[in-house]
């Protein structure tokens, strides 16, 4: 099958139809309100580790890398004892969001050379963009091949070196930043430069031009569960824009996704607050050691353990076991163990972010 012919960037097409703008107001105004929502939590890694790891589960999801939120939280105490290798694969999913935040926070810019780190720590290899031809993408049912992106290397670097510039010359194109992501995410996924991770990697990529287009301070809205919702609707408007050039409908399907994940993810944050302010005057009010560094341990960890609070609180390890079994015995935390090892699960916490 011949490879599709991508077009460089900027699209030139009027996209800011009456219905996409109508609908484009009410996104900018949910994002508004999840931006604000989000500075009533005090520390940001309690939403970047428990919302982060959310997505994680549910971009990985997308590609069939399927694990449970207790799998999930088991990962990341780093027991020997568990051995879920898709845990692990999600669990590199918040690693490479955090990089990937963490270096659009320093450079102000998302460039090819961060493009291929988040994937690099995603993949856990360095192989780049691809080399070699061969890459299509079948119909999972029938094993029809559906799409064939571009396969020589030279016109892959090209057309990357063209999405970072529209990515980061906001003078390039006058579109709103919104239509600008629904643009940035069909050009990536059509490039489809790397051998694999191409749709978690594209879906970093879509929270981490919203920070940088200061939509957001965080990198907390997250697409996958709409995605995995209406999947057959994402590959299928995908597809019309290759097809047909229907652009309309692809940005209506993607502002959908940030109006109900910001409204969705809104209420997620009010319940954690909730939670949050309960424990707080629960430990400060019936405990001699409360402290902020001991709430932010059981809060950005929905599973514990005592090696977490010696690093984090800086206290010993007698300490911070009478701690946590003292917290448990009162029903804050419930003790699991875990071959010889024990952990703390808080699991009023786990089950907002389970349901």
């Amino acid at each position: 099958m011949k490879s599709f012919e991508l077009k460089k960037l900027p699209v030139d097409k009027n996209l800011e139809t009456t219905q996409v703008l109508k609908k484009l107001a009410l996104a900018h105004r949910k994002l508004a309100e999840l931006k604000g929502v989000a500075t009533s939590i005090p520390n940001e890694n309690i939403l970047i580790n428990t919302l982060g790891l959310q997505e994680a589960k549910d971009s990985s999801a997308i590609e069939n890398i399927i694990t449970t939120h207790d799998d999930l939280y088991k990962a990341e105490l780093s027991f020997k004892e568990n051995k879920s290798l898709n845990a692990k694969e999600v669990h590199n999913y918040i690693e490479a969001l955090k990089k990937g935040f963490g270096l659009i926070s320093d450079k102000k810019l998302i460039t090819n050379n961060i493009i291929i780190e988040i994937q690099s720590l995603l993949e856990g290899n360095n192989a780049g963009f691809r080399k070699v031809p061969g890459t299509a993408l079948k119909n999972a049912s029938t094993g029809k091949v559906i799409y064939t992106p571009p396969q020589d290397i030279a016109e892959i670097n090209n057309l990357m070196a063209n999405l970072e510039i529209f990515i980061n010359n906001n003078e390039i194109s006058t579109l709103d930043p919104l239509i600008k992501m629904a643009i940035i995410h069909y050009q990536f996924e059509s490039i489809h430069p790397f051998y694999d991770g191409n749709g978690r990697t594209g879906r970093i990529i879509n929270v981490l031009y919203l920070v940088l287009q200061d939509l957001l301070n965080l990198p907390i809205l997250y697409l996958s569960k709409f995605i995995i919702a209406n999947k057959g609707d994402y590959y299928r408007l995908l597809q019309e824009v290759r097809d047909k050039d229907e652009w309309e409908n692809w940005i209506l399907y993607m502002l959908d996704a940030i109006i109900e994940t910001s409204t969705d993810t809104i209420y997620v944050i009010g319940k954690i607050k909730n939670l949050l302010a309960e424990y707080k005057h629960k430990i400060r009010n019936d405990y001699k050691f409360y402290s902020h560094d001991l709430i932010n341990n059981l809060f950005m960890h929905p599973y514990t353990k005592i090696e977490f609070l010696e690093k984090e609180m800086g206290v010993s390890r007698i300490t911070a076991a009478a701690y946590l079994n003292k917290l448990a015995v009162d029903g804050l935390l419930k003790k699991e163990k875990l071959g010889t090892a024990n952990y703390y699960v808080n699991h009023k916490l786990f089950d907002i972010l389970s349901n």
